[in-house]
C-alpha cells in the first residue's frame, strides 16, 4: 500500500479500529516526545537557553526565587 497523500493516510487511520488507532497516537506522541528532546538537547548545547539560567541567578541574588 503506497500512501502519498496526507489526505491517504488521514482516510486509512479514519478507517482503522479504535485499538488500532490508540496504537498510531501512541507512536506519534512517542516520536513527538524524542523529537522535542532531541532539540531541547541541541538548545541547550547551544547556549539558547542559557538566558533562563541567568534570569534565575539574577532572581536568586534579589531574593526572589522560590524553593521548588
Amino acid at each position: 500500500m503506497n500512501m502519498s497523500t496526507v489526505e491517504e493516510i488521514q482516510n486509512a487511520i479514519e478507517a482503522l479500529p479504535y485499538d488500532e488507532y490508540r496504537r498510531i497516537m501512541e507512536w506519534l506522541y512517542d516520536r513527538d516526545m524524542r523529537a522535542w528532546d532531541m532539540q531541547l538537547e541541541k538548545d541547550v548545547r547551544d547556549g539558547r537557553l542559557d538566558f533562563l539560567h541567568r534570569e534565575a541567578m539574577e532572581e536568586k541574588k534579589k531574593g526572589d526565587l522560590k524553593e521548588l
